[in-house]
């Protein structure tokens, strides 16, 4: 590392904080991230293997949630073994390449799994407002394209996030990451010199992900309500949301730990340093550990998949 004349320097590696503050409870922290890490990678894979055996389960909902969880592996991996060898080694060093390819897997498959869910939005607006027209529309083919527009979509939003660290920010005050894992704007924030780029690029990717992508989902649910309600029975009603309950929970799910995790960061000032990094690793965690619990509570044949899987393994060979 080359230090600068203003007290700057040239990083070759940073220094991830973990959990500041709470280094003594680092061993006993790592007991429950550790077995919701493992909850997460067994849901995920589980609902993996269910859709695959399962035939009933070849349908577009079922293939987005696939793609859901091949997401949530990656958005979970992509963390929290570094934050189990800090826990557990004090392995807090990170190579500036690997750092940024931290950072980039963690927003591109954020993004990714927004785009997923507008995508399922659009599946449960045909399904509910043009049902005849839904497995014409909603194929195979089209439900693959759909996934890789939000992969790429993915990639051209959060690529550009770490080649301007990478092109623009060369000196930094500090080599110390007061956080977990690479988030963008905790490196930005040590860099030295002119920041607004960076700044302005994240704050204007965060908008079309997270608001767009919101009210792109909301108007696709007012329509679908609006069809709901011009059903003729009660029973038909509750019928056709309840086609639409598994999606509107893991919507909430991934975007209210985002909401909350957002507005902590922003307006809380007050709020202690380690509940602004626990809550980040939260939304990394809950949505890799809850989705896999509501699609396999609230699907009949999940479910029913999964006792046959069970019961079978605990037959007497």
């Amino acid at each position: 590392m080359f230090m600068s004349s203003n007290a700057c320097s040239v990083p070759t590696t940073f220094w991830l904080t973990g959990i500041p503050g709470l280094e003594s409870l680092h061993i006993w922290l790592s007991i429950p991230f550790g077995s919701m890490y493992l909850v997460a990678v067994v849901g995920n894979v589980t609902i993996l293997a269910v859709v695959k055996m399962e035939r009933s389960l070849h349908q577009p909902m079922y293939f987005f949630l696939c793609m859901l969880a091949v997401i949530d592996l990656v958005l979970s991996t992509s963390t929290m073994p570094k934050l189990l060898a800090i826990f557990w080694f004090g392995a807090r060093n990170i190579g500036l390449d690997a750092c940024l390819a931290q950072m980039f897997f963690v927003h591109c498959f954020a993004t990714v799994e927004s785009g997923i869910f507008l995508a399922m939005a659009f599946d449960r607006y045909v399904a509910v407002c043009d049902p005849l027209h839904h497995t014409s529309l909603l194929t195979r083919a089209v439900v693959g394209r759909l996934g890789l527009a939000a992969l790429l979509r993915g990639v051209l939003y959060i690529g550009p996030l770490p080649l301007l660290i990478r092109l623009r920010l060369h000196l930094y005050r500090t080599q110390t990451i007061v956080h977990s894992y690479c988030e963008h704007m905790a490196v930005v924030i040590l860099a030295c010199g002119d920041t607004r780029v960076n700044n302005l690029y994240g704050m204007g990717i965060g908008f079309l992900v997270l608001i767009l992508d919101s009210l792109a989902i909301t108007a696709s649910y007012v329509l679908i309500f609006r069809a709901v309600l011009g059903l003729s029975t009660p029973e038909a009603r509750f019928k056709t949301l309840g086609t639409c309950g598994s999606h509107i929970c893991a919507i909430l799910v991934f975007y209210i730990p985002i909401a909350v995790s957002s507005l902590t960061h922003r307006f809380g000032h007050h709020v202690p340093p380690q509940t602004h990094i626990l809550l980040a690793n939260f939304y990394l965690l809950v949505p890799p550990i809850l989705n896999p619990l509501v699609y396999a509570v609230r699907t009949k044949q999940i479910r029913e998949r999964l006792l046959r899987i069970v019961k079978a393994g605990t037959q007497p060979q």
